[in-house]
Formats: structure tokens, sequence, C-alpha cells
């Protein structure tokens, strides 16, 4: 069952609050909400983006892709995260604060992607609806559905982008023993700074 937009607007206004707190240094990180969704065990991504050319639109993106915390624990920690620790941008400035939009990813758990053969598996990845875990020697790449459709891949490239983002040769897909993994996300984003939130896609979770 799809959640609620009201569910998604507390998600992104709590990953925003987590991200201010943190940032301003004024205020604490605000607590999760204690109902459901919020108390259950499921994964997220807080993406960043910088308002404006599309370009170069992201600032930040980390999360968990497995069910490992309660869902408002996973969401404040994951939107510091993003602000602050990832290893691609320099921490969030307060001076930025006010030109970055918030998104949350919700994540269903990821499941092996089953086909007959590696040659298959282009078929089973539904662009714009599945993300995509890619793992072998110990190394693992994960891209959010929504990466497919903003750069308009194909389920080749798609594939063959997760393999490189696992520091993997593009084609290692076909390997047998690379492990291949699908989620699906319901996306709730500002469509301005501290602005409204709408849902970005929605696939029943």
């Amino acid at each position: 069952m799809p959640l609620s937009a009201e569910v998604g607007e507390t998600a992104v206004k709590l990953a925003r609050g987590a991200i201010e707190a943190r940032i301003s240094g004024k205020g604490r990180v605000p607590p999760g909400p204690k109902e459901k969704p919020f108390t259950d065990l499921r994964g997220v991504f807080v993406t960043i983006n910088r308002v404006g050319d599309a370009a170069d639109r992201l600032r930040g993106c980390i999360g968990f892709p497995y069910p490992v915390e309660p869902l408002g624990v996973a969401i404040r920690e994951a939107a510091v995260a993003a602000a602050t620790e990832d290893p691609r941008f320099p921490p969030l400035s307060e001076s930025e604060l006010g030109g970055v939009v918030v998104e949350v990813s919700i994540l269903t758990s990821p499941l092996p992607l089953v086909a007959d053969t590696p040659r298959d598996l282009p078929s089973k990845v539904r662009i714009g609806t599945d993300g995509l875990i890619i793992s072998r020697f110990g190394m693992s790449g994960l891209l959010l559905p929504q990466v497919a459709t903003e750069f308009g891949m194909d389920q080749v490239e798609f594939l063959s982008q997760a393999c490189m983002k696992a520091g993997l040769p593009p084609d290692s897909w076909l390997d047998r023993g690379t492990e291949v993994r699908t989620f699906q996300a319901e996306i709730f984003a500002e469509k301005e700074p501290r602005g409204k939130v709408e849902r970005e896609l929605a696939e029943p979770v």
C-alpha cells in the first residue's frame, strides 16, 4: 500500500529539520515520529539537490539500502550524513541551506533479480521503477530508481553504471558471480527550498 502524502511531507520535513539543525548549530536534530511507518525498519536515502541547472544539481546523497533502523531514525541519520559526510562534496554550508531542495526515498527491501542467464537481466529491469544494487568481491554500488530516468538510461546502461558505482568493470553484471538486486522506492521532494512537498515516484511499499 502506498505511503500517504502526509507521511511523505513529514519525512521530508524531518530530513530538512535534521540538516538545518546540524549545519546551523541552532537547536537539536528533531526526533522521529513515534508512530508507523516511522517506527518500522525501512531502508531510506536522503538526497540534497541544488536548485537551478540540472547538470550539477546533486549536492549530497547518502542512505541505508537495507531496513536496519526505524525509518524516523534512518531519515535523520541519512539527512545529516548527506549534508556532511558525502565524500564527493564538501560539507553543506549554512549559506547554502536556502538554495537546496531535500528529497527522501523510502525503499522496499532489496531482492535478487532473477533471470535465466545474466544476458536476460536487462529485460527484468523496470526503468523508472527499479533501483539497483550490484555486489561482487566485497564491493557494492547502488543507484536509486530516479537516476535512470533523470539521465535517460536504458536497462543495459543502468546495469553498467551500477557496476561502475561499485568500482567494477561496466560489464560485470554479465558474470554469474555478480549479485544483482533490485528495490523500489516512494520518493517525496521539496518543490522549492523549504517549500511544498510532492510525491515524485510512487510504488506500493
